[in-house]
């Protein structure tokens, strides 16, 4: 076991954390089935599903962090989509070949959404 196929987050409204996924963040919807609805997010299937019977969707029961391109410009991009972003692009570790940067977003249900960038050496996001 080496490689990820698929990754299930608790969701309180599947339509409403659909629309988030698809509409907002910009992810390319696979297919629905039922209350899931599934996501391709570079090979890894991402699937929204109601807890269990009787169980509660928690803020804060994992995390997803992504990849983008350019930091600052995704950043803005949810902002005028009206997304709280609650944590602005920073500088989260130096490496020693170049500078991880991250924002933070909640999903709809509060899921920590992580928005991550390997960035150059020395790089300084637009303002």
């Amino acid at each position: 076991m080496n490689q990820i196929g698929q990754i299930a987050i608790p969701v309180s409204n599947t339509d409403r954390s659909e629309a988030f996924y698809e509409q907002t963040l910009g992810l390319r919807k696979l297919y629905r089935y039922g209350d899931l609805s599934f996501f391709d997010c570079a090979g890894v299937r991402l699937m929204l599903s109601p807890p269990e019977t009787g169980a509660k969707v928690e803020p804060g029961q994992g995390a997803i962090y992504f990849r983008v391109a350019d930091l600052a410009l995704a950043v803005k991009e949810l902002k005028a989509k009206g997304v709280d972003v609650f944590s602005e692009p920073h500088l989260l570790a130096p490496m020693p070949d170049h500078d991880l940067w991250m924002a933070f977003v909640r999903d709809p249900d509060g899921h920590l959404i992580g928005l991550m960038m390997e960035a150059p050496k020395g790089y300084t996001p637009p303002k």
